[in-house]
């Protein structure tokens, strides 16, 4: 199996800015003006240029406010502070304080376009911490 992101945004090179500097991904391939490939995850992430009050999902229209999904994309960092930092100047917006665990330590965030992000540091073992 090979994984594919997409992400749909209301403005592309907005959004390659912030993710590229938030996350130190890079810009590969460029499709028109309708999206862009980042490198430099586990997956490529693509951004897919889609405007606000456009046709997405069940007809329903694209809306670009704070939402809730049941799927978000967690960052694995070695460092949260400095990382956090990087995310903040870049333009995405804390939602929670840090929050340690005994697996690790979490801070959620959100782009400017409602999508929701994690940071994630791994302490011990991470999640080898509470699986059974």
């Amino acid at each position: 199996m090979h994984l594919l992101i997409n992400i749909d945004v209301p403005d592309l090179s907005a959004a390659e800015v912030l993710y590229t500097t938030a996350f130190g991904l890079t810009a590969a391939r460029r499709f028109g003006d309708g999206g862009v490939e980042l490198l430099g995850a586990q997956a490529p992430i693509y951004l897919l240029h889609n405007p606000s009050g456009s046709i997405a999902a069940a007809d329903a229209p694209r809306d670009y406010a704070r939402h809730w999904t049941p799927v978000h994309l967690d960052v694995v960092v070695d460092s949260l502070e400095p990382a956090l930092a990087r995310a903040l100047q870049a333009g995405l917006a804390q939602e929670t304080d840090i929050r340690e665990t005994n697996w690790g330590r979490i801070v959620r965030l959100a782009d400017p376009w409602g999508h929701g992000w994690c940071l994630l540091q791994f302490v011990n073992r991470g999640y080898d911490e509470i699986a059974t």
